[in-house]
């Protein structure tokens, strides 16, 4: 997970110490903790959906090896979809193809379509998508999230993929980043189409959202955290719209180590993109709420026997996240830590992100029928 929901932290309470101010400010669930309405702010702050251009906006340089044109699809819930589409040049027949998003608070022109360039120069049709509410995808109001909409979101991009008549339909797997890593493992869980499965630096954002990080949060402060949430539904009904969180990733000094990390990423030419909610956008306020009792990954153990890749960064803040889920999947499963990756390493650093073990995995696991 970017500095979305988890780092735009307040004190849960006056008389927590400073370990606990950390951890909270650490947290998805300390974004609204103690005077939700303190932080409101202008709707104005999110972005509108735009329209859809074939300028290259990428926060990455463009393949000469791989063809590239933008597409738009419909999710189950008629959210229209914008994404890009990324196919290896000059190769014929009916290919594999892998459906890829996040990282949560992130566009497909920041990491989702980094990779899925990258996988099509290595031979699979690849499209990064923007999730519903967000970058240049529809949806009303903007920036905002949903654990059940946003996994849809990987579905309906299988739907697209399968209907390609270049596309092998029962060759079609899913990558997701950061918060869209748990998202792609609930997607693959409960859509048996999906053939593989990798999350790369993975968030479970309900299990973060609801019980802050290393499950730190107490029944009290999640409590408090819901009355301050159902409170300011009061105050966004009476404006008539979703008031929003302070702009993510403004440095302020003091951060923990992994902020600066995020800001290094969102804000500057490293990453920063102005669509992205991270890049100094922000989610509404209320967006907790559906995540706060919605664990997505319940049914994880139905993923098998169809395999899955988890891969996470030695040093990242956030392995735990893909340990506790390794341990939770049925075989096939596999668990690769990067030697010396920090969480954002995996969002861009061609020398990190291990594409030939990713290559590897879906080769042998969309592998042609004989």
């Amino acid at each position: 997970m970017t500095k979305t929901l988890e780092t735009n932290a307040i004190e849960v309470q006056s008389g927590v110490d400073a370990t606990r101010r950390t951890m909270l400010k650490m947290t998805a669930t300390g974004i609204v903790t103690a005077g939700v309405g303190a932080i409101a702010m202008s709707p104005a702050t999110a972005q509108p959906a735009a329209s859809l251009t074939d300028k290259w906006d990428k926060v990455f340089r463009k393949s000469d090896q791989v063809e590239h044109r933008k597409i738009s699809f419909k999710n189950r819930y008629g959210i229209t979809l914008a994404g890009d589409l990324y196919q290896p040049k000059n190769v014929g027949g009916q290919l594999a193809a892998l459906a890829i998003g996040g990282p949560f608070g992130a566009v497909k022109e920041q990491s989702s379509g980094l990779y899925a360039q990258t996988m099509a120069e290595r031979g699979f049709i690849a499209l990064a998508f923007d999730p519903s509410y967000t970058g240049e995808s529809g949806g009303e109001p903007r920036n905002v999230a949903s654990p059940d909409i946003n996994v849809e979101d990987f579905s309906a991009a299988v739907d697209y993929l399968g209907l390609l008549p270049n596309v092998d339909r029962e060759r079609i797997g899913i990558i997701g980043i950061c918060g869209w890593g748990g998202m792609a493992l609930s997607a693959a869980a409960v859509d048996k189409r999906v053939k593989a499965v990798v999350a790369s630096t993975m968030y479970d954002m309900t299990r973060v959202m609801s019980k802050g990080y290393n499950d730190s949060v107490t029944l009290e402060q999640r409590t408090h955290m819901l009355e301050q949430l159902s409170q300011q539904r009061w105050k966004d009904a009476e404006a008539g719209e979703p008031a929003c969180q302070p702009p993510y990733n403004e440095l302020k000094g003091g951060e923990a180590p992994f902020l600066v990390e995020y800001h290094d990423y969102y804000m500057t030419p490293r990453g920063y993109h102005p669509r992205a909610v991270n890049s100094g956008n922000a989610w509404t306020i209320t967006t907790p709420l559906p995540f706060m009792n919605m664990p997505i990954l319940s049914y994880i153990k139905e993923i098998s026997p169809r395999p899955m890749l988890l891969v996470h960064g030695e040093k990242a803040h956030s392995r735990y996240f893909s340990e506790t889920a390794y341990a939770a999947a049925a075989e096939p499963k596999e668990l690769v830590i990067v030697p010396g990756a920090v969480h954002v390493d995996l969002y861009d650093r061609m020398d990190k992100i291990p594409f030939d073990k990713l290559t590897a995995f879906f080769q042998k696991n969309l592998a042609a029928s004989a």
